[in-house]
């Protein structure tokens, strides 16, 4: 069970290097290309990250659950639309 009162704070560069980890270079991908790839993956995720813990730290607290699954989403889709 979750504890609606505890903050979730995530670490950013340790969430990023694990989506970059686990992001394999496509067959026949150039390398420039696939780094390219990787660095983009790598900040977005950094991005997303602490666009989701400063929302913890300033909204989350005072939200009801369903609330903080509607922010979340609004974060998500204003990063990848």
């Amino acid at each position: 069970m979750v504890d609606k009162n505890k903050k979730i704070i995530i670490n950013p560069q340790q969430f990023a290097l694990n989506v970059i980890g686990g992001n394999q270079k496509l067959p026949d991908e150039e390398n420039k290309k696939y780094i390219k790839r990787q660095l983009t993956l790598y900040l977005e995720a950094l991005f997303l990250v602490q666009d989701f813990n400063d929302l913890e730290k300033n909204q989350f607290a005072l939200s009801k659950a369903t609330q903080r699954d509607e922010i979340l989403e609004k974060v998500i889709e204003h990063r990848y639309h």
